[in-house]
This record gives structure tokens, C-alpha cells and sequence, in this order.
């Protein structure tokens, strides 16, 4: 009998799971339902190249004829009500019934809004709709307030000065991505964009923001601002509301072990939206970037298929602002040690946080050969003294290439 596999969703998870599905013989049938009306498309340029009008970005994931060779079914603008997992349905908001084997819920996350706070001048970015709806309000001149200075925040930023707008960030913490990179190194982020002309208002809360007839009027803890559009980029929601119809387990994400499997059986999760078991930290992780996406999608659909595959990569993320990329692998929302490698100062730097004598994330700015480096001393579990991922004159490369020997 063929085998049918359905993805919930139909973004960067569903379009990998389906390459993969193909890839590694699978040649039953792959149905792919999302509840927005375009072809799967990746989300990175959307605050990026895309934004800044190159519409020539590689946006989109599955072209029509990969789709007709491979035998791949797009159901578009159908939203999923639940699945039935005991009768192996999945069933659409109009009513229809799709069968299926497996199912994979890659139903992603939406934007964290402020209550109440929506309007035409009032701007979220997840779909390419709101990519599009705010590129056509950046031109020179515009002031634009970006509420976030995490990694979209500071995209958007960079993205709409590039545009030629006036730009003030408004940040609640101290620095940018403190939580993630610290205090000095979040530092760095911000001298990042003052060098760009970018206005920067941290460590001020957002009391009230007002669309008036010609622009915004934006009240932080530090005082009043007054803008023309607004952009609030504060995180997303995964979006669980599939899976708790369906009565799979939920805690800020799908919960999934780490086979990427969920506790009812046949149903996997993969990307935003999963809360993954993740073997090499020990803990359980919902991550919210296209790297994680693709490699957790891969390996659900290995293991949907009966090619046993624990997914146990490191984290990997970049960033491109202006004329620099970031780049961050692994996760430490803790650590004992903070090494840095390079000049903060001259903004050409790498730092890798230890925890227990081991690298357990890596940061840079324009040094992503040091990043790939630290991934792998990250899988790897390899003990590193300070001294040496400090000291320039150490060839990071030849670090993995002794463990492989030992």
C-alpha cells in the first residue's frame, strides 16, 4: 500500500522534509498543507535583501517543476483544524479530510504583538505580505521606530537604513541580545549601529504606542517619541493551537524527544514550533532560525522514513547588518568564562563561552571560519584552555583535525 506523508505547514521544515523525502527513496505520497496562500518561501530575506527590494533572492524553496518531477502536492491557503491521529486524518478548516501515515507539524510561529497595538502604521514582519506591506512605507527620510533589538530588530534597522530612513531602536534591556551574548559583547552590537547613524533608546520599556493621523507616537520610560511607522520586533509564538486540538503535548512548542518525535505515535515536529530534547545540552530547546529548521526537518523525515537519526546539532544562526555578518553556534545561557578572540574595539572578533571547561557557544563578527570551528568543538565536547582559542597565532582548524586523530 503507498504511504502518504503530510506536513502541517508548508514553510523552510515542510519544503526540507520533503527534499529529504525524495532524496532518501521515498516514493509514497508528499502532501504539504499551508495555511498561507504562497509557495513555500524562506524567511531570512524577508528583513533583509528582500525588504530592501531584490526581489531576484532566492525567496522561494520549491520550484513548480522540482514539484511536478517529484510528485509533491502543495494544498495552499488551507489552515489545518486538528489532526486525528487514531483514525490517521488531518483535517482542513473547510471541512476536508487528507490521510496520512506520518504527519509533520511545521506550523512555525507568529509574531509577539503589543496588546492593542495594530494599525496602517503599524508594522510585525513574518509572512512575505508584511515584507511587502513595509517595504512599500521605507523610502529616504522616513523615521522608522523598531521596538526589539534582537535579530530581526537590528535587521530591520539595518535594512531601513540602507532604504536611506531615520532609525531610533528602542530596546528594553541594556544592551542588545543580552541574554544571549552578555553585556560587553552586546555592547558591541550597539556601537554597530551608532556607527551607522542608527538613534538607540536601551534599557527603556514601551508604555503606549499611538497612530495619529500623520505618524506614531511612540512613550517609553525614557520620555516620548515621535516617528512615522513602527515596527515591533520582539519574538515569536510558536504556533501550537494544531497540536493542542489534536492533543499532543505542548510547553512553549510542540514537545518532541529526540528523534524529533512526538508521544503519539507517527506524528513528528520540527522548527519554531518544536520544543526539542536536545541530547548534546541536556535540556530541552525551541529554536527560531532557518539552520535549525532545515537539519531538525531532515531528521524527522529520516526518522519517518525508518533511517534512525538523533538530530544533536549544535545551533547555528547569522546575521548580515550592513557591512558586517554575525554569526552565533551553540547555547549557554550560562556561563563560566567569556574568551575573546581578536578587537572588539576594531569590531573584528570572535568570543567563545565556556562552561565546565568546554565551548558550549561561539559568537563573531566577520569571522565565520571561527564559528565553524567552535561547532565542532561543540559536538565534539572538546576541552580547549582559554590560552589558546584566545591566542591569534593558533590555527582554530587544526584544533578539530587533532581530535579527529585522537
Amino acid at each position: 500500500m503507498t504511504r502518504t506523508i503530510v506536513t502541517i505547514g508548508a514553510g523552510q521544515a515542510a519544503a526540507v522534509a520533503a527534499r529529504t523525502l525524495r532524496r532518501r527513496g521515498f516514493d509514497g505520497r508528499i502532501e504539504l498543507l499551508g495555511a498561507e496562500p504562497d509557495r513555500p518561501y524562506q524567511r531570512p530575506p524577508l528583513s533583509k535583501e528582500y525588504l530592501a527590494g531584490d526581489d531576484d533572492c532566492g525567496l522561494h524553496l520549491l520550484p513548480e517543476d522540482w514539484l511536478a518531477r517529484n510528485d509533491v502536492h502543495l494544498r495552499l491557503g488551507q489552515p489545518v483544524v486538528r489532526i486525528r491521529p487514531e483514525w490517521g486524518l488531518v483535517e482542513l478548516a473547510d471541512g476536508t479530510e487528507v490521510a496520512a501515515d506520518a504527519i509533520l507539524v511545521a506550523t512555525g510561529g507568529s509574531p509577539r504583538r503589543l496588546p492593542g497595538v495594530e494599525g496602517e502604521r503599524i508594522h510585525y514582519l513574518r509572512t512575505l505580505r508584511d515584507a511587502e506591506r513595509l517595504r512599500a512605507a521605507l523610502r529616504p527620510g522616513v523615521h522608522v521606530i523598531v521596538i526589539g533589538a534582537g535579530f530581526i530588530g537590528a535587521e530591520v534597522a539595518a535594512t531601513s537604513r540602507a532604504t536611506g530612513a531615520d532609525v531610533t531602536v528602542v530596546e528594553a534591556l541594556d544592551v542588545p541580545l543580552q541574554r544571549v551574548l552578555g553585556r560587553e559583547i552586546g555592547a558591541s552590537c550597539a556601537a554597530i549601529h551608532r556607527r551607522q547613524g542608527v538613534r538607540l533608546r536601551l534599557g527603556e520599556s514601551v508604555e503606549s504606542v499611538v497612530e495619529t493621523p500623520t505618524g506614531v507616537v511612540v512613550t517609553t520610560s525614557g520620555g516620548r517619541l515621535e516617528g512615522d511607522l513602527v515596527v515591533v520586533g520582539i519574538g515569536i509564538t510558536p504556533n501550537t493551537s494544531v497540536a493542542e486540538r489534536s492533543g499532543l503535548a505542548v510547553d512553549n512548542g510542540v514537545v518532541v524527544d529526540q528523534y524529533c518525535r512526538t508521544a503519539v505515535p507517527n506524528v513528528y515536529a520540527a522548527g519554531d514550533v518544536a520544543n526539542h530534547w536536545h541530547p548534546l545540552f541536556g535540556e530541552r530547546i525551541r529554536v527560531e532560525h532557518f539552520d535549525n529548521a532545515s537539519r531538525q526537518a531532515a531528521a524527522a523525515a529520516n526518522n519517518m522514513i525508518g533511517r534512525t537519526r538523533v538530530y544533536a546539532d549544535p545551533h547555528w544562526f547569522w546575521s548580515d547588518q550592513y557591512d558586517h555578518n554575525l554569526q552565533y553556534t551553540g547555547h549557554a545561557p550560562v556561563w563560566d568564562e567569556l574568551v575573546v578572540r581578536g578587537s572588539v574595539e576594531e569590531c573584528d572578533f570572535s568570543v567563545f563561552y565556556l562552561r565546565d571547561g568546554l565551548v558550549r557557544a561561539a559568537f563573531a563578527v566577520d569571522r565565520g571560519a571561527d564559528v565553524l570551528v567552535a561547532k565542532e568543538l561543540i559536538a565534539g565536547q572538546v576541552t580547549v584552555s582559554p590560552q589558546v582559542l584566545a591566542d591569534e597565532d593558533v590555527d582554530l582548524s587544526e584544533l578539530t583535525a587533532l581530535e579527529e586523530q585522537l
